[in-house]
Order: structure tokens, then sequence, then C-alpha cells
């Protein structure tokens, strides 16, 4: 092999997530780390997937493989094949689904291959199996990041020993594509009007003790709120795709719902990012719709259903009780007191942000010093 073939290796990259899922959040996740990796490394990457034609459909990725479908012993080739595993990013680590993401991490210690945890959240991590997985896991991993810091004291909580380090979500560095006004208009969006971005989802661990019936009338009450007070439009953002038939039943219980639309259409997160850039303000649950908003400049009220939204939102300043703990009065104030104070939520937002997007490079960077490191001990074995 001649020198400038061994300056050229091809790092083999693996990145398991909650990818191929349809979550627009997720997918600007694997969009970020793709972009970080592809910038400074020549890689070839493999993403272990829900739905591996979606996910070669998305993203410009050499590989895909069905990891939930596959035996232990299929899946092993394709770790043995890669040079590291990246586990993340994203909320993954969690009762019910962490030990299925520390399957393919215990394989690849078992075969040698380097783990970095990238950017994720974790909890609620209550199981004992769990919290065992995780903490055996991460304590052998060559690299830790998360990216808020309820999941960095959750992970010492569990035992973990090894170095964590604080970064950010991968999501805040994607770039917004050119959006089809066209096509947003079909779905019944008027930009001739004040517009107003609205994101929510599943009553769950955002108000479990809620009857859906009130969560439901809850935001639809403060839908109708910003109609009338703003006189504007409000456009219900699909992240995930049963995100549609909550913003439906939202809509069934305003008053003022000829003045709202539901995005029905399939969007990549770049031109979600766009339209966003139209709104002149935003209500949101996700995290990656309030993600979204701070990275147009949006200024926004965000309802906290979960650690990892009120991380993001901690990080950038802004203190908010969970929606659970809200009555209908409240959270008409709050999005009263946030219109009423939009430019300094622009000036705060503006001003925090690049700090963020800075810890969220961090993270390559971890990884990149890693490969490098594998590399020169290579070279000095050989």
């Amino acid at each position: 092999m001649t020198e400038e073939r061994k300056e050229k290796k091809i790092f083999r990259v693996g990145i398991s997530g909650s990818y191929g899922g349809a979550n627009l959040g997720d997918e600007a996740i694997l969009d970020g780390i793709i972009g970080q990796l592809r910038a400074t490394l020549p890689v070839e990457i493999t993403v272990f997937s829900r739905n591996p034609e979606d996910t070669l459909n998305r993203h410009q990725v050499e590989r895909a493989v069905p990891v939930r479908s596959l035996t232990r012993k299929e899946v092993t080739p394709e770790i043995e094949r890669i040079d590291l595993f990246i586990l993340g990013g994203g909320g993954i680590l969690f009762d019910g689904e962490a030990e299925k993401f520390m399957r393919e991490v215990f394989i690849a210690h078992e075969l040698g291959v380097p783990v970095a945890v990238y950017a994720i959240s974790a909890g609620p991590l209550n199981s004992p199996q769990a919290r065992r997985a995780v903490r055996t896991g991460l304590n052998e991993a060559a690299v830790i990041t998360v990216r808020d810091r309820l999941g960095y004291r959750l992970l010492e909580d569990v035992g973990v020993e090894q170095e964590i380090h604080l970064t950010a979500d991968p999501a805040l560095l994607i770039e917004p594509a050119e959006l089809s006004l066209e096509a947003i208009k079909l779905e019944g969006v008027e930009f001739e009007r004040h517009l107003v971005g609205f994101s929510v989802r599943e009553r769950g661990p955002a108000a479990p003790d809620i009857e859906p019936e009130d969560y439901y009338r809850l935001l639809a009450n403060a839908a109708d709120f910003v109609v009338s007070r703003l006189n504007a439009d409000v456009v219900f953002v699909s992240m995930e795709r049963t995100d549609i038939q909550h913003s439906h039943a939202v809509v069934a219980h305003m008053r003022n719902s000829d003045r709202a639309e539901v995005l029905r259409r399939t969007y990549s997160p770049q031109e979600i990012l766009g339209l966003v850039g139209h709104f002149e303000f935003a209500v949101g649950m996700r995290l990656h719709f309030l993600i979204f908003a701070a990275l147009r400049g949006v200024p926004f009220t965000g309802l906290p259903y979960a650690s990892k939204v009120e991380g993001f939102l901690s990080d950038l300043g802004v203190e908010e009780p969970p929606l659970g703990e809200v009555g209908i009065g409240q959270l008409i104030a709050r999005v009263d007191h946030s219109w009423d104070t939009r430019a300094q939520i622009r000036q705060n937002i503006n001003m925090r942000l690049p700090a963020l997007q800075e810890r969220a490079r961090e993270t390559n960077r971890l990884v990149l010093g890693l490969l490098q490191d594998q590399t020169h001990r290579h070279k000095r074995v050989a």
C-alpha cells in the first residue's frame, strides 16, 4: 500500500439510534452527525436503522441495515467490519428501549470496536436491568457525550465512571433547505397572513394525569388565544406522523378552527427548518421544533414534556414549568408574556445559540480524535 493510499484511508463508521422511524427530530440528528463526519473525514457510513430503505432515501450514506429485525449472529458481522461504532444521538437510553440499543454496544466491545456515545439524552431509567446495561456498556466506551445536564447527572447516578462530556444536539448544525412555498400553500397555508407555528404530540409523559379531552382543550385554548391576540393563522407542524392525529384533535377543540392548518405531507428536516423561518412566533412541545425555531431566531414558548426539552430550554436561559403542571389560564399567560417579550427572547437566543453550536461541534472533534488515535496506534504496531 502506497503512502498516498494510507493518507486517504476511508474510515468505516456505524451509527445506531432511533433512525428510520419517520421522526423528523431523529432524522435531523442523523443529518447533523453525517454532515460533521463528512466535513472532517473520508468515511463510509452504515446506519443501523429501523427502516433501511427510508434511511437510504433520506440520507447520503453508503449502507443501512435493519437492526431491529437482525439476530445477534446476523448483526455481528456488520459491527465487525467497522472502525467505530457510534451510539446516538438523541434520547434513546430510557426504560423499555435502553437494553435494545445496548445490544450492539456489547457486541462492539466483544469485537474490540471502539464505541463513541454521541450527544445522547437519558431517562427515565428506573429499571434495574436497564440501569445495569447502561452502566456496564458505557463504562467500556471510548468517548461519552451527552446533550444536556440532566442526562449527565443521570448517567453519573446510574454508575457511569468514564469521563462524560457535555456537548449539544447535532441537529443544531443543520442548514435550511430551499422550500417550495407552493407545496405549503397547497396545504392551505397563506403566507400573506401572520403565521404562528404549533407543535404538539401525544399526551404521554407530557401530561399523564390529564384526560385526553382536557389535554386537547388546553392546547386548543392556547391556539385560539394566538389567533385572537396576534390576528395570526396557526400552522401545526408534525414532527412525527402520529402528530398529525393529535394536531387534528386540538383543531377540533378550537373555536377558530378555520384559522388553523395541519401539515400532512412528508418533508425533510431541512425543509421544515426553512418553513419555520416564515413564522413570527412558535409554541411547541417537540424538542426539535424548538431547536428549529431557535436556529431561525423565531421567539417561542416551550411546553416541556420531558427532561430533554427542559435541558434545551435551560441552555437558552428559559425556565418553563412542565406542561402537566400548567392550567389553561397559566398557559395563555405564558404565551402572552412570551409574545410581549419576543424581542428580548430573540436577542437571548441569538446570544446563546453560537455557544450551543460550538458545543455540538465538540462531539465530532472527540470522534475525530478517537479515530486519529486509533490510526496512530495501528501505525506504531505495524
